[in-house]
């Protein structure tokens, strides 16, 4: 490990020289990069993350100065990489030059890709709002590249978010819209029913039962066959519970679907949403009476 930290510093210290050195401008940041790749390779095998991390900042600088902004934008992805290790906040800080960097050359499909992955990290963080911005951001960039599937999943994941920001109407506007799309394409149009089922939850959290039922009607007009799913008749009975203020009914429900088809977190943690509104209006009426 020492071996390879003594000989990262040494490629690095010759790289500064070159840089420091008389050169014809090109020649002297070519044989610079050169170095700098030679002395992050041996800071990385010696597991020293921040100093390859530093390494690869420079490497993209002289990439920069030769006007090689692909050159430029790998070098800050592979500091991220290397900050990813141990510093989510300086792996984003990279990332985010590296996007900018390929949105300048027209890579947008690069571009999205590492927006996806800035917004995969403010996830992890539990920085919602921040994932929001940029899974919307590589969401746009698949789209304009026509990359349907990337996009949705992006989509999806704003819906996710909106909705644990209690942002119900967003993501319900983007559950219906993928929902729509889904419909027309034979590889998707199974998924579209879990679609809906979330859009309907989303609509069970606002607490309007109108709504619900208005909204179930809308979802058997989209695609006639949802009426028939086990998704339609959960919805269906919860929103019946709802409207029956039935506690235990609405709990009953959730035990028998959650039995055949198991609830991810999120449903769970919206569904607990709904059940401690549904708690709080019973002991209103309780107090009433």
């Amino acid at each position: 490990m020492g071996d390879q930290i003594a000989k990262g510093e040494e490629f690095e210290k010759k790289a500064e020289k070159k840089i420091n050195g008389w050169a014809l401008f090109g020649s002297k940041y070519e044989e610079a990069a050169d170095l700098y790749e030679k002395a992050a390779n041996s800071f990385k095998l010696a597991k020293s993350w921040d100093k390859a991390a530093a390494v690869y900042l420079k490497l993209a600088g002289c990439h920069l100065k030769l006007e090689s902004k692909h050159e430029a934008a790998s070098a800050y992805v592979d500091a991220a990489n290397c900050y990813k290790k141990i510093s989510p906040k300086e792996a984003i800080s990279c990332l985010d030059q590296a996007v900018n960097q390929f949105m300048e050359i027209g890579r947008f499909n690069m571009a999205a890709r590492y927006c996806k992955e800035i917004g995969e990290l403010y996830e992890v963080e539990q920085n919602f709002e921040q994932a929001i911005l940029y899974f919307e951001r590589s969401a746009d960039l698949f789209q304009s590249e026509e990359v349907t599937t990337s996009a949705n999943q992006c989509k999806q994941k704003v819906a996710q978010f909106s909705a644990q920001l209690e942002k119900y109407p967003r993501a319900i506007e983007i559950y219906e819209e993928i929902a729509r799309q889904s419909l027309n394409n034979n590889l998707l149009k199974y998924s579209v029913k879990g679609y809906l089922l979330n859009a309907g939850l989303c609509q069970l959290c606002r607490g309007d039962v109108v709504a619900i039922t208005n909204s179930l009607e809308r979802y058997q007009e989209l695609d006639p066959t949802f009426s028939g799913t086990r998704e339609y008749k959960f919805l269906a009975d919860l929103a019946a519970s709802i409207d029956e203020e039935d506690v235990a009914k609405f709990t009953d429900v959730v035990k028998e679907f959650d039995s055949m088809t198991r609830l991810d977190a999120w449903k769970t943690t919206l569904l607990l949403r709904v059940k401690e509104k549904l708690k709080a209006k019973e002991l209103e009426e309780d107090d009433l009476t």
